[in-house]
């Protein structure tokens, strides 16, 4: 496993990380023994980078990452915490919160159930149109200040939302969706991070598992949320899983899997990208850490761009409703 330091002021950090979003019920019933067996492969493996959000089965994936690091040195992983995001009984989502105040008091619980001191890098699940961005990352600075985080994110930022964030307090990485299928962000955002040393980590580069080569329609079951997903959908995913097949012509000429060729291209797009690998199960981890003995040549990355040109995916990234709560998708001021 390699290390690189997160953006010029973050945590050093494996060149994958491992999203544990999925361990608490989002694609389906989670195995928590698996889970927990899952985390701790990653761990041996040299992947330091855990990440969460405090909303996550309502506190459930913290407790579950808390159980797998117990008894493991607090070092041994790098946790990156996701925060603001406010729910109800049934599950449903109410928006956001990341006013100063709710911002302490969320990290409060997060600390609790993750049964540690301090988190590596703590940020906002999304913007809160409602708080100035220099509010909410001055709060995270003040929790900086006291020792309870050590460095500070955003996740689906836009490129004046980051710029603001950097004026306030140095600002390591921003965690947004980027794949073969999700290239948004190259046009500004990308450039915009560079600019200010601030890397990206990368959720979504299998695309919930859509561009991983196992997926077959009609798949989602009972709680996963897939089966609300626009690329998912009728429409949608006879088209985008025409996209994997010209992918896999690709891998199997290289002899690697689908989902080791997208996640190779995501590693190859530069040194200050970090996927997050959604692996639930140990055999999707092993599958996974193949991507790091992957080396794309020139001419590879071209077929790789012919296969799945830019803008070739159908359908959004979410719904209408969770769109419009992507600052990231918002038209920068010119």
């Amino acid at each position: 496993m390699e290390y690189r330091p997160l953006g010029t002021k973050g945590p050093l950090v494996s060149v994958l990380g491992l999203g544990c979003m999925g361990m608490s019920g989002m694609y389906g019933p989670a195995d928590r023994a698996e889970s927990i067996a899952t985390i701790h492969s990653a761990l041996d493996a040299g992947i330091t980078l855990l990440d969460t959000g405090d909303f996550y089965g309502m506190g459930h994936n913290e407790m579950l990452i808390g159980e797998a690091l117990r008894g493991r040195k607090r070092e041994s992983a790098v946790i990156s915490v996701k925060f603001g995001a406010l729910r109800d009984p049934a599950q449903g989502w109410l928006g956001y919160d990341a006013r100063p105040a709710a911002v302490k008091n969320f990290l409060a619980y997060t600390l609790q159930r993750l049964g540690v001191q301090y988190i590596d890098v703590y940020r906002p699940a999304r913007v809160d149109p409602n708080v100035p961005i220099e509010e909410t990352v001055g709060a995270i600075a003040e929790l900086v200040q006291a020792g309870y985080v050590r460095a500070i994110g955003l996740s689906e930022a836009g490129v004046e939302t980051i710029r603001r964030a950097a004026a306030t307090h140095p600002i390591c990485d921003l965690q947004i969706e980027y794949s073969l299928i999700s290239r948004g962000i190259e046009d500004a955002i990308l450039p915009t991070c560079r600019s200010l040393g601030i890397d990206i980590t990368a959720y979504g580069v299998l695309s919930r598992g859509l561009i991983s080569g196992h997926w077959h329609k009609d798949a989602a079951g009972r709680g996963d949320f897939r089966a609300f997903s626009p690329r998912f959908q009728a429409e949608n995913v006879e088209r985008n899983l025409a996209l994997v097949d010209a992918l896999r012509r690709i891998a199997d000429a290289k002899g690697i899997s689908v989902a080791q060729l997208a996640i190779a291209w995501v590693m190859a797009q530069g040194e200050d990208i970090v996927p997050l690998i959604g692996s639930r199960r140990r055999d999707q981890l092993a599958e996974a850490l193949g991507a790091l003995d992957v080396l794309l040549a020139p001419d590879e990355l071209a077929a790789i761009e012919a296969a799945v040109p830019k803008g070739s995916a159908a359908g959004e990234r979410y719904v209408p409703a969770q769109m419009a709560h992507l600052d990231s998708e918002r038209p920068a001021r010119v």
